[in-house]
């Protein structure tokens, strides 16, 4: 097995930035989720009921963001290293940091109503939960509930030929779950579910929860169109505790980096 790609979010809820290298941080991978698109009751402004969110491409420069998306002039944002807190409602983390005007207008007119762009200065101030299998220590981006998520391209071509034996012959590609590792390889579908302790490259990493998907998965990263798959068929094949499920959430417990074709081995399973 292998590491066939890595991918990070700088801005939560927008594209992907596809990398071949990636620095492990004890809160996931470097610049993934750091920033976060809230409105002006400081809740957060995802993809799910602003799926424009989804054409924006936030890629890490030296020193913050240059944000693109079609239609609007690029802008380089600066980390704010003394913008004014601003409450919100993220679990465990009550305060980020205003990244400034430009860029809220800049967001605002992507977005089509009024927004903010908040930056998390330190993700040490935000706990993993232990109902998300977080122990003493462990610390976390703005990600939802654990640093790193892991899927494997066996068990996206599973989920694909039971969603061709359905009414819908297109296959899904991987950008709909989100990832930050894919592994390919010789292994079974799914058998991901079953991994505790995962070595890629020379860093271990923690299994902490199956993820659980939502609507967003729904969404064509291109056209923004909303179907019915994958949820439909996870539902059919995938459901268990009132969800569905695809990928694994996990924990670094070593530091160092990550690059497309690590080798990938599993130290525990359940």
């Amino acid at each position: 097995m292998r590491i066939a790609s890595l991918h990070l979010y700088p801005v939560k809820s927008t594209a992907a930035i596809d990398v071949d290298r990636a620095q492990i941080e004890p809160w996931g991978l470097a610049h993934d989720r750091r920033w976060l698109v809230v409105d002006a009751a400081g809740a957060r402004v995802s993809a799910l009921t602003r799926p424009v969110l989804l054409t924006v491409r936030a890629t890490p420069t030296a020193d913050g963001l240059r944000l693109c998306a079609p239609g609007h002039r690029e802008l380089d944002v600066a980390v704010p290293t003394a913008g004014p807190s601003v409450g919100v409602s993220v679990t465990r983390q009550p305060e980020l940091t205003y990244a400034g005007q430009e860029a809220a207008d800049w967001f605002t007119r992507v977005v089509g109503s009024p927004v903010r762009l908040l930056w998390q200065r330190d993700p040490r101030e935000r706990p993993v939960s232990a109902s998300h299998g977080g122990r003493s220590g462990d610390v976390l981006s703005l990600a939802d509930t654990a640093p790193i998520l892991l899927t494997t391209t066996p068990s996206l071509a599973r989920l694909n030929a039971w969603i061709a034996e359905g009414s819908d012959p297109a296959a899904l590609p991987m950008a709909r779950f989100r990832p930050n590792v894919v592994v390919e390889g010789d292994l079974e579908p799914f058998a991901e579910d079953g991994w505790r302790a995962v070595r890629l490259g020379a860093a271990a990493f923690r299994f902490t929860e199956t993820c659980d998907r939502c609507a967003v998965t729904g969404i064509d990263t291109a056209t923004l169109h909303r179907g019915k798959e994958p949820i439909r068929t996870l539902a059919q094949h995938r459901k268990w505790d009132g969800a569905t499920w695809f990928g694994i959430r996990m924990l670094p417990t070593d530091l160092g980096v990550l690059e497309v074709g690590d080798p990938v081995d599993v130290l525990e399973s359940a």
